[in-house]
């Protein structure tokens, strides 16, 4: 590894000395930090370790993959690089050959960990980890699924002072939010280049390694060849990690940081980015999905209707036409924008407000006797789902009924596609499906407790 590209503050050089680990173990801050048991004993029935480059899940969470496997739980490790880009001035071994070796030194790494475990490889360049930040998040994603829930997600530290790490890691948040699962952050360079006074103590976590998982990590590393000793005896072959650097690795303990997942971002930077990322003003599935929305309200008229994610306003329009009050809820701030502009501008309006809120955290007051919830579904961890259900129950009317109207093709970057949404809906709801509108491109329900929704009377 050389200087880290694209880190702001941490320009080291592998080759350096670094902070010697005599000095961290002096530390008295040690005493203090917070000490965690094994996940498996939290209810952990996965983990999933994301490493830059071949070699950073060894270093930063061999124990972890080591007692996690011997605990009986699935344990997968995802390589972002091949790492290819470690010796770019070696005159013996060209960038493919090193790719190579490398990857099959973390799977030998990974079998003397976790037997059983599984190796993924996403291939990236080594050093654009950035550059292809939304590929990783979905990457990561489809790995955790569904579970995300019993999934236990480990990273490199987002701000470990190496461009990729601090991508991955930040990637790795992301992946959580939208999935529900927890998340480790392993620090790797944070050794190397900063001193003990300065490091992040209050969010640091340590996890005990017993004899046998550091003895099993100390053999995982060695395997490591083209990392821990020189690819020959020409300069620009030398190994990258000195063993003032392996120090770091050989103590009792690992070291996380558990600072939680990132919000996403990704709908207000495509809402910021295009004044109609969905097309919903002019193209024809969109306006064709409103009309069979509309025409699928029971009702003629509704007194306090809500719609969540409201994007550009399209539907609102329309729909505040038949309610006396709508109130239209995005998280958004581009997108509240833009529907404000067009919801002012636009003929024959309703009584409307939109408000930026993040649901179902931020919920809007009073009670609503429409709900009409439209392809925001999947753009939320099934828990937030499942959270969102309770919302909605709990301010709908007794008369009151709720729309789902979801996107039946395979949805990317997210756990959930819309029939998976509706299917979680239907499960959580005590509110019955009583109209079901199914055909290539979407689905709608509507949902009541009600003779009246079933009759159709107005």
């Amino acid at each position: 590894m050389v200087t880290a590209p694209g880190s702001p503050a941490r320009d080291f050089t592998h080759s350096e000395a670094g902070t010697p680990e005599a000095r961290w173990r002096e530390s008295p801050e040690w005493d203090h930090a917070v000490r965690v048991g094994r996940p498996a004993e939290t209810g952990v029935r996965r983990l999933i370790v994301v490493a830059a480059h071949p070699d950073d899940e060894t270093l930063g969470a061999g124990g972890l993959i080591h007692q996690t496997a011997r605990d009986g739980r699935e344990v997968v490790v995802v390589l972002l690089t091949d790492g290819e880009g470690s010796h770019p001035g070696s005159p013996s071994t060209s960038p493919d050959d090193l790719a190579r070796l490398r990857v099959e030194e973390s799977r030998a790494a990974l079998r003397r960990l976790a037997p059983d475990g599984t190796l993924q490889r996403l291939g990236l360049p080594d050093g654009s980890v950035h550059d292809h930040a939304d590929a990783v998040v979905t990457a990561l994603v489809d790995v955790v699924g569904e579970d995300g829930g019993s999934t236990l997600l480990v990273a490199p530290w987002r701000a470990d002072g190496h461009s990729d790490h601090d991508a991955a890691g930040r990637a790795a948040a992301v992946a959580a939010w939208r999935t529900d699962a927890t998340l480790w952050e392993y620090p790797v360079w944070l050794w190397h280049w900063c001193e003990p006074a300065q490091a992040p103590w209050a969010d640091l976590q340590v996890l005990p390694l017993p004899d046998e998982a550091r003895a099993a990590k100390d053999a995982a590393v060695a395997l490591h060849r083209t990392q821990v000793a020189p690819l020959s005896d020409a300069a620009g072959d030398e190994a990258v990690l000195h063993d003032g650097m392996l120090e770091h690795f050989r103590r009792d303990v690992e070291v996380y940081l558990r600072l939680g997942p990132v919000r996403d971002d990704t709908l207000e930077r495509l809402h910021d980015s295009a004044d109609d990322p969905w097309e919903v003003r002019t193209s024809w599935y969109e306006q064709r999905k409103r009309n069979v929305t509309l025409a699928a309200l029971p009702r003629r008229r509704y007194s306090r209707a809500l719609e969540v994610g409201g994007s550009v306003g399209a539907l609102a329009a329309e729909l505040s036409r038949r309610c006396d009050r709508l109130t239209v809820v995005d998280e958004s701030a581009s997108a509240t924008r833009a529907a404000r502009q067009l919801l002012d501008s636009a003929d024959g309006v309703g009584a409307v407000s939109v408000e930026q809120r993040r649901v179902p955290e931020e919920w809007p007051d009073g009670r609503f006797d429409l709900v009409v919830v439209s392809e925001v579904g999947y753009f939320l961890s099934p828990k937030r789902l499942r959270q969102l259900v309770a919302r909605v129950e709990a301010s709908l009317d007794e008369d009151g009924a709720v729309v789902l109207c979801h996107w039946r093709h395979p949805v990317r970057g997210w756990p959930l596609d819309g029939a998976r949404v509706h299917e979680i809906w239907r499960d959580a709801s005590r509110t019955p499906v009583v109209v079901t509108h199914v055909e290539d491109d979407f689905r709608l329900d509507v949902l009541s407790r009600t003779a009246a929704h079933r009759a159709g009377s107005s």
